[in-house]
């Protein structure tokens, strides 16, 4: 089965799960989504593997909770994630990501990098 990118909408009682062991800090209930604020996530075999929330204002986006599940990491599911959310909102102009949370700033730096967002003080910006 094919890596897909999508964009939630609703939660499956499998998603509830998956989004649980992603992000175990949050509630299913206190997760919104509307049109200001969205969650993206990486779905493989009908798991969801990584995710990311997205608030969006005018045309700034902002995205936080970048996560992907230990298992999978370092196999291009984030860099595929960002890639994908950053396509499918083209008319956002300006994206930032705050490094509140990261485990480690080097090496989100290069991930930042790589998907050419420039460190600022406290996080990363995309013109």
């Amino acid at each position: 089965m094919k890596l897909t990118i999508i964009r939630l909408t609703t939660l499956s009682e499998q998603d509830i799960i998956d989004l649980g062991k992603i992000w175990p800090e949050y509630s299913a209930a206190s997760l919104l989504m509307d049109e200001e604020h969205r969650i993206y996530a990486a779905r493989f075999n009908e798991r969801l593997l990584g995710a990311v929330r997205v608030t969006i204002k005018g045309n700034q986006g902002a995205l936080d909770s970048l996560r992907i599940r230990e298992i999978t990491r370092r196999r291009g599911v984030g860099q595929y994630l960002i890639e994908e959310v950053l396509r499918n909102n083209a008319e956002i102009t300006r994206w930032w990501v705050a490094d509140v949370g990261v485990e480690d700033r080097s090496a989100m730096n290069g991930f930042m990098q790589a998907l050419s967002f420039t460190a600022r003080e406290n996080g990363w910006e995309k013109l």
